[in-house]
């Protein structure tokens, strides 16, 4: 059974001002784990709490209360272990322009105390490949490259959690692609991988289970396979011979959309009716089915359902 690599129980952060008295939770006792080894989705809209999560397991925000564990040390005791512990690919692109990769990462090395003969440059400028361009100014990478130096830099102390914060915003689909290919093989190397994103598709396809959390509250933590088993709305595409748009369609529970005489969408409930009584329904009806085509609820719609958002 694998070990958690995250666990967090009951984080609360409070933000006080100190002019209106008044206080804003940012996180409300928020609780879950992070198996080893997984690709682990931890969405929600603007303002419920991902960045101020992301900033206490870096270091940089002081939660107000609850416990945080990662890979075997507890936050408050082990903070320095747990910065080691972990490696965040930020969203914005920071990198010194007159700075090589190679430069780049012997530098954060030191920052994070890692010795000249400890350092695995070379490796990692492989992993990512970018050993073309190791010797190059930063300011000459595409757009692409320069995301992979920033995973590139977060792994320089060789981390078993790497956390990407929106990895991909603003790139196109080819640079996506293959950011998620070098992702992909880094978890397959063992490495657990903690993801924000605005782009859930991206999150469907990637994680093995997802967290969606809303004005600091969690509202869901499941697999993403149970997660879209949520989705209680059924959407079906018919194909029929030459429908007559004056006719109307009516049923208890069911939206007939009549697109043109040869394509209905039927929308319903999945515990309210099902499909044999739509079938029979238009057999009665002497409405002739010519092709059936379904169009399944995606995580977008899972997130809209429990956010509101």
């Amino acid at each position: 059974m694998p070990k958690n690599a995250l666990t967090v129980e009951n984080l609360t952060k409070i933000y006080s001002n100190s002019k209106t008295k008044k206080q804003n939770k940012a996180l409300n006792e928020l609780t879950f784990e992070v198996k080893q080894g997984e690709v682990f989705g931890l969405l929600g809209p603007n303002g419920a709490g991902k960045t101020t999560f992301l900033s206490i397991l870096g270091g940089t925000v002081v939660k107000t209360s609850g416990k945080v564990n990662v890979w075997g040390f507890d936050l408050d005791q082990n903070p320095r272990q747990v910065r080691a512990s972990v490696g965040i690919v930020p969203q914005e692109v920071n990198l010194d322009a007159f700075f090589s990769p190679r430069k780049l990462l012997e530098l954060q090395a030191g920052l994070y105390g890692v010795s000249n003969k400890d350092t695995i440059t070379d490796l990692i400028l492989k992993i990512v490949a970018l050993e073309d361009k190791a010797n190059a100014y930063s300011r000459s990478l595409s757009g692409g490259m320069k995301r992979r130096l920033l995973i590139a830099k977060a792994m320089v102390h060789q981390p078993p959690i790497l956390i990407l914060d929106e990895p991909t915003a603003g790139v196109d689909v080819e640079l996506r692609n293959n950011l998620w290919e070098n992702v992909k093989k880094l978890n397959k190397e063992g490495v657990t991988i903690i993801l924000t994103t605005h782009y859930l598709i991206e999150a469907q396809e990637m994680c093995n289970r997802i967290a969606i959390i809303d004005k600091g509250n969690l509202v869901a933590l499941d697999t993403t396979e149970k997660l879209l088993e949520r989705i209680k709305t059924k959407k079906i595409r018919l194909k029929v011979a030459n429908f007559d748009l004056n006719k109307n369609l009516s049923m208890k529970n069911i939206n007939f959309k009549i697109n043109s005489k040869n394509s209905i969408l039927v929308t319903y409930e999945k515990n309210l009716s099902n499909f044999n009584e739509i079938t029979n329904y238009l057999n009665q009806n002497n409405i002739k089915i010519e092709d059936i085509s379904t169009e399944d609820g995606d995580l977008e719609d899972v997130f809209v359902q429990l956010t509101k958002h």
